[in-house]
């Protein structure tokens, strides 16, 4: 039955090649039901009021990655696309929706429910392909660039190497602390196993480097568990499942009218941008490595792949998580032969078979969880390599987006920057009549934001 489905033969795979597929993204990406909680729930700093349950989310990320997974396994049948709670966007909500801004979780899930819906709206429009091609491609990499920035100052504050200075801002951490020198070994050893080509190196290094915290380390000082010489607290592998607490939770985040506020609808759009773009960057690169991509440059069923990627984003917020979208880490799964959608339902059900693993996730150290997200934050500074440099006014604008992400603590503040930056540069150039009508759309709504 499957054979006749996905249509094995046609895309010159079979059901064997595409479950070690499935096994081999399921690898690369598992960090997220570890990762993704523990940025929500603001574990870092301590129990913060007002930010996700850890449980809660934890539950809802394998909920959300299986449905998301088995949506585009069924419909865009022809991608073997893993997708999770996105990166980025899920510190974006953590610290800048929730921290920042002082809305309650309910409340920015029904953000993301709405950015949700308005890329489902999108994907079934020919918006979708104007916006694609109207926004510069060096103002994308710029903004993923920003974005990868903006996780690493957060992954290195979590693991203890930035700390926070009355004068300079940041200043050096406590990095004598033996945490802190595990995590530093976790990232190393991270890039050591992606450059000698290992599967699955981010979760075998928190996994690898948790297990010596656990450890009673006799001799060591620092020891974080009172009455015994372990770093980190250890809380057991398996249990039953937490509560999906979040179920349903973003209608009554409605309630209070904050997400239809001027800065509600900087929130929405911020996380629509996102999770467009990404999408789009991810989907074009898989399909480049599959061979989806004809002679003349066009991507085969990708309105499929992204009508999935948005209907995993609204079933993400009902049951408890930020945005869904594609994951480039798919691409190790489609070297390892994955062609069909089958490669989809495989991750899906390996996420669901984790769910037991809430202890597991809750037992390991920050300092860990924080260099798993800078190996992450790498991955999308590896974008400006893309930027067109010869030209400053296509590279600027760029770099704004760059730095102003981590030095103000905000991926919106950033894209908003340099959408504006852009724009002016072009008029004052010459350049406005060459310029897409979308960048004049997107600055004006940056400048009313910051107005209101």
């Amino acid at each position: 039955m499957l054979n006749k489905y996905f249509e094995y033969r046609k895309n010159k795979t079979t059901f064997e090649t595409e479950v070690v597929a499935g096994v081999t993204t399921f690898l690369t990406m598992a960090y997220i039901m570890f990762l993704n909680p523990f940025i929500l729930s603001g574990e870092f700093a301590g129990t913060e009021k007002g930010f996700f349950d850890f449980g809660f989310v934890f539950t809802g990320t394998i909920m959300a990655t299986a449905i998301a997974c088995f949506i585009m396994a069924f419909y865009g049948k022809t991608w073997p696309i893993g997708l999770a709670p996105g990166m980025g966007i899920n510190a974006f909500v953590a610290f800048g929706v929730v921290g920042g801004m002082g809305y309650t979780p309910a409340e920015a899930l029904a953000a993301v429910l709405l950015s949700g819906i308005f890329f489902l709206l999108v994907s079934l429009t020919p918006i979708r392909a104007w916006i694609i091609n109207s926004i510069p491609k060096s103002l994308k990499f710029g903004i993923g660039a920003g974005i990868g920035l903006f996780l690493a100052i957060i992954g290195l504050e979590i693991m203890g190497i930035v700390g926070d200075h009355p004068v300079t801002l940041v200043t050096l951490g406590n990095i004598k602390h033996p945490l802190v020198l595990l995590g530093c070994l976790a990232f190393i050893v991270m890039i050591v196993l992606e450059k000698i080509k290992v599967r699955g190196n981010i979760i075998i290094g928190i996994l690898v480097f948790s297990f010596l915290a656990w450890l009673p380390m006799w001799g060591w000082t620092g020891a974080t568990i009172e009455g015994g010489n372990s770093l980190a607290k250890f809380n057991g592998i398996f249990s039953a499942p937490p509560s999906m607490g979040y179920l349903f939770d973003a209608f009554e985040g409605f309630g209070t009218g904050k997400v239809f506020a001027g800065s509600g609808i900087t929130v929405i759009f911020t996380l629509f941008f996102i999770d467009f773009f990404d999408t789009a960057g991810t989907l074009t690169s898989v399909a480049n490595v599959s061979g989806k991509v004809d002679k003349k440059g066009r991507v085969q069923d990708i309105d499929k792949a992204m009508l999935a990627d948005s209907v995993g984003t609204v079933a993400g917020a009902l049951v408890g998580t930020t945005t869904v979208t594609s994951y480039v880490e798919s691409g190790a799964g489609v070297k390892a032969g994955g062609r069909t959608g089958m490669t989809s339902l495989v991750i899906g059900i390996l996420f669901l078979l984790c769910l037991g693993f809430a202890p597991l996730a809750t037992s390991l150290p920050k300092e860990i969880d924080g260099a798993a997200l800078v190996y992450v934050a790498i991955l999308f500074v590896r974008n400006i390599t893309d930027i067109d440099w010869k030209d400053i006014s296509e590279s600027a604008p760029s770099v704004i987006a760059m730095i102003t992400m981590p030095l103000t603590y905000s991926i919106s503040n950033g894209i908003a920057l340099a959408f504006i930056s852009y724009a002016a540069i072009k008029i004052l150039t010459g350049d406005a009549a060459k310029t897409s009508p979308a960048i004049w759309v997107v600055a004006v709504l940056s400048i009313i934001s910051f107005s209101v």
